[in-house]
């Protein structure tokens, strides 16, 4: 695997992007003008618990411009269609495309672009951008679980694996494509939604009797629907890890929520929902916190226009 290329260059992107580089892998970080022409002035930076803090120089472009052995989606579900207008299909023939977004939905839109090459992936990671070039991760944990359920074959997947677990980044193959995605969703929309609704790190949600059994009962919501979909886990093995996240940790959705940018919540939460729907399941605290969470931006909304 000579060519890596990292579509968004933001937390995720930009912290897989920098191991990599760091690592001595040809990456190409493909991302919004800013971002490239920070990467050309200061390259990129990270900050990490885990790999330290240096300086690399990938190569960076608006748009991919070379063939590709793999490449890593890591944009928001809101930015993804303007993110895959930058992608030439003809240059990623032989490449395998790993996308690493929240929810379910992307995947369909990703290989109607790219082709049958995907290997959907999920990580757990905590890291931004504060500015473009400068990554920090907060987390002391990166994991990467990747799964193809007819496009790659799981030997390739297996090299792949290898190939950034020796770089640092720690990867490893799971059993489909919808527990890998169910894995992560299932608790991740418990946690979005709670901490953005109560702005508050997962610490408090789980200390406060009130916002824990909104926890709970969000996470039992995903839950039943993963397992609807063929995909089974319970509500306490997904309690345990969320209990043994650090205190201090937030999720993207809050941070962007709180600072008015545009956010997950359909992607993530309503995703639950919506595959919910199709099996005949409610989920009516993450329906509650979605309501909520809209809600409350429109009065924000309403009030910053006061103001």
């Amino acid at each position: 695997m000579n060519e890596v290329a990292v579509l968004g260059v933001g937390g995720v992107g930009g912290c897989i992007a920098a191991v990599l580089a760091h690592c001595g892998v040809s990456v190409t970080c493909v991302g919004r003008r800013a971002t490239v022409e920070a990467l050309h002035t200061r390259g990129l930076r990270l900050d990490s618990p885990t790999f330290g803090s240096f300086t690399v120089w990938p190569a960076a472009a608006e748009r991919l411009e070379r063939p590709v052995d793999v490449l890593v989606v890591a944009t928001k579900a809101t930015s993804l269609p303007t993110a895959l207008a930058a992608l030439d299909a003809s240059l990623l023939t032989g490449a395998v495309v790993i996308p690493l977004l929240n929810g379910l939905e992307h995947v369909a839109r990703i290989r109607a672009r790219v082709g049958p090459r995907v290997a959907p992936g999920s990580i757990r990671i905590e890291a931004r951008a504060p500015a473009p070039g400068h990554v920090v991760q907060t987390s002391p944990f990166l994991v990467v679980t990747i799964a193809s359920d007819r496009d790659v074959p799981r030997t390739r997947l297996a090299q792949i694996a290898a190939f950034l677990s020796e770089c640092g980044l720690h990867t490893r193959v799971g059993a489909s494509e919808a527990e890998v995605l169910w894995e992560k969703l299932a608790r991740l929309a418990a946690l979005a939604c709670t901490t953005a609704l109560s702005n508050q790190p997962i610490g408090v949600i789980r200390g406060d009797a009130h916002w824990r059994a909104l926890l709970t009962g969000a996470v039992q919501d995903g839950v039943a629907v993963a397992n609807a979909c063929g995909v089974p886990m319970t509500v306490d093995a997904q309690m345990r890890v969320i209990d043994g996240l650090p205190e201090t940790l937030t999720t993207s959705m809050q941070r962007d929520i709180a600072a008015h940018r545009p956010s997950e919540l359909d992607a993530i939460a309503g995703a639950v929902v919506r595959a919910g729907r199709t099996h005949g399941l409610a989920c009516p605290t993450l329906e509650e916190l979605i309501r909520r969470i809209e809600t409350e931006r429109v009065h924000a909304s309403v009030e910053g226009r006061s103001a």
